[in-house]
């Protein structure tokens, strides 16, 4: 029925029963049905990040482009979901707060990483 959800039927109805409705049909009940999806998703069965990445650019390109004002760094860049692992590994890090100047020994050396 939903071949993307790890949940059991069990689980499903367990959680249905919690919010107070019989039915997935039920949850979604407010939503008109002339906005919902009725077909099935053309979901590859594997791609790299990137290359989701991509996919997504591509249906994205149907809508409206805003300019972000927010600043300090904060801009449309790409990112590896992997580089927040990274980054967050001790060997990366200092006990030191930001103010003071020996944090500059572990910012050199992620830089360097």
């Amino acid at each position: 029925m939903y071949k993307y959800f790890p949940h059991t039927q069990e689980d499903i109805d367990v959680m249905l029963r919690k919010v107070g409705v019989d039915s997935l049909d039920d949850l979604y009940a407010e939503v008109p049905e002339s906005v919902r999806f009725k077909g099935e998703y053309d979901i590859p069965t594997s791609k790299s990040e990137l290359e989701i990445r991509q996919t997504f650019d591509r249906l994205c390109n149907n809508n409206r482009l805003m300019t972000v004002f927010a600043g300090a760094g904060v801009y449309d860049h790409y990112t590896p979901a992997v580089v927040p692992n990274i980054i967050g590994r001790s060997e990366f890090l200092t006990s030191y707060t930001p103010y003071q100047a020996e944090i500059s020994q572990g910012t050199l050396h992620y830089i360097f990483e």
